[in-house]
């Protein structure tokens, strides 16, 4: 047996090393460096006299096969999603579709139609106007066609190129909104993950503030709809106006105005760190420690000292009469806010809104009004933001086009929900009724039931194996189900099923032509 395993051994061998001095051989004839190697598998597999040598062939193959069968016991699957995504399991995703639903009850009551667009898009669409710090996040690369592209960052440039695509072929003013899908490769904090969904919602041609008023109705309607008051929430509003005005009376080159508000928004993220760290305790101590944090960066675009102390006062202003002091009589901004939270009083939000001079916003391409919505309490980043993006079409190439809205994240408003303890469970699957029958015999008596109750609109568990009745109640008691079906022998006789009223606990039986009218009187209780 062990010589005739050497000769067969030998035959492949054989064809092996003649493919590999086939390939060893150049175009030319000339026979490579690699030949070598393939003599020294020769002298080891072949004695001096051409033999096969059996017992290092064993020895190598048995070796090898080893290794590879360990090798295979090393290499498991890494369980976890990439850093900064999310699984989405049954019960999460029955959260995000409930909030999801409230998302798009608001927008239905305001009157806004949904749209959607690739989450892949050029390269270029987020690089010409959304800021540097957009521009560093993005999951970028280029593709197989040698194109630049990403994935999407926010939805607002998206929306500008879907409106730019079909020019004068939409009637003003667009009431639309949207849930996407976002991506930025950032650092991750409570709340902020590197993928998340984002209620958008926008208006496309209002000139006027009365735009900014509805979305900020809506915001509140949807806080309202979820079990949060003006004690949880508040709004902070102010006006890129404010800063371009004060920018402008100290001297500041307009085409630095957006440099600057970008810097200006990282004033949030240090100022919380100096007010819950250092406890500061006026507004102006809070102001003039975070602000020299990015002094070094307002001086590199040619803003003097005395230029930034004047900044940081305008900064401290917490209202529109002390803001209206260090700007023009005539401030386009400061009449803009002032009949903005006319307008707020006017949809009884007023107790939700503020004005805050520091609330700038990150993205270059805001224009006038803007808004941020926060955690009273300090304890969560900014829930929700945006304003008004009048030019952002024409960056593109397109007509001056007037438009506002925001971005609402999904991470954040959980995070708050459940801080407030008013986020609904989601760990039953919510089962109108679960069917299952008492032996094999009546498996398809019970199809048939299922199939009455689910032409009738309910939602049906039907069990597919032979269970336990014990194990039923207990399954349908975790999933929610508000009945149990039970066809058991003696009641089918009579052509009756049982049925389990799980929320009380009563039984009784019903019979199986009657099912269907039995569906319809539960579902109008």
């Amino acid at each position: 047996m062990r010589s005739r395993y050497a000769a067969i051994l030998s035959i492949v061998c054989s064809r092996r090393i003649a493919v590999s001095a086939f390939q060893a051989v150049g175009s030319n004839g000339r026979i490579h460096e690699s030949s070598k190697s393939i003599a020294t598998t020769s002298s080891r597999l072949f004695g001096e006299n051409g033999r096969s040598s059996a017992a290092v062939a064993d020895k190598d193959l048995l070796s090898k096969t080893g290794s590879e069968k360990n090798n295979r016991a090393k290499v498991a699957l890494d369980t976890n999603p990439p850093k900064g995504t999310r699984d989405f399991y049954p019960p999460d995703m029955r959260l995000r579709t409930w909030l999801f639903n409230q998302w798009r009850d608001v927008a239905a009551l305001y009157g806004f139609s949904e749209y959607d667009a690739p989450v892949l898009e050029s390269e270029s669409l987020y690089t010409r106007k959304a800021g540097e710090e957009v521009t560093q996040q993005l999951y970028n690369f280029v593709d197989k066609g040698d194109r630049a592209v990403a994935l999407r960052p926010e939805m607002t440039p998206s929306l500008a190129r879907m409106v730019m695509a079909k020019k004068g072929g939409l009637n003003l003013p667009l009431k639309w909104f949207s849930i996407p899908q976002c991506w930025r490769y950032e650092r991750m904090t409570r709340g902020r993950r590197r993928e998340h969904f984002q209620w958008n919602m926008d208006i496309w041609g209002v000139n006027g503030i009365e735009a900014e008023a509805e979305l900020l109705s809506a915001m509140v309607t949807f806080f309202k709809n979820v079990g949060l008051t003006s004690e949880d929430v508040g709004i902070k509003l102010n006006s890129r106006g404010v800063i371009g005005e004060v920018l402008t009376e100290l001297g500041v080159p307009e085409e630095k105005f957006a440099a600057t508000c970008v810097l200006v928004d990282k004033l949030e993220k240090v100022r919380r760190y100096f007010t819950d760290v250092i406890c500061c305790r006026h507004s102006q101590e809070k102001f003039k420690v975070p602000i020299a944090a990015i002094q070094g960066e307002l001086e590199e675009l040619g803003l003097e000292t005395s230029t930034i102390e004047k900044l940081t006062d305008v900064l401290t202003n917490t209202s529109i009469e002390s803001i209206s002091a260090v700007l023009p009589k005539d401030s386009v901004a400061v009449k803009e806010l002032t009949q903005l939270f006319e307008l707020c009083k006017a949809y009884g939000i007023e107790d939700w809104v503020m004005f805050d001079a520091s609330v700038v916003r990150g993205l270059a391409y805001y224009t006038g009004v803007v808004f941020e919505a926060f955690d009273r309490k300090g304890v969560l980043r900014a829930i929700a933001g945006g304003g008004r993006y009048d030019k952002l079409l024409e960056t593109f190439g397109g007509d001056p086009t007037p438009a506002a809205g925001f971005g609402f994240g999904d991470a954040v408003i959980v995070e708050l929900l459940k801080e407030r303890d008013v986020l609904p469970t989601f760990e039953g699957s919510g089962y109108d009724t679960v069917v299952f029958a008492m032996n094999s015999d009546l498996y398809g008596v019970a199809i048939n039931v299922a199939s009455t109750l689910r032409a009738e609109g309910q939602s049906v568990d039907l069990i597919l194996e032979a269970k336990k009745t014990k194990w039923v109640f207990k399954h349908a008691s975790r999933n929610e189900a508000k009945h149990c079906v039970i066809v058991a022998g003696n009641e089918y006789e009579n052509g009756e099923v049982s049925i389990k009223d799980l929320s009380i606990g009563e039984q009784k039986t019903v019979k199986i032509d009657a099912l269907s009218d039995w569906a319809k009187d539960v579902s109008q209780k």
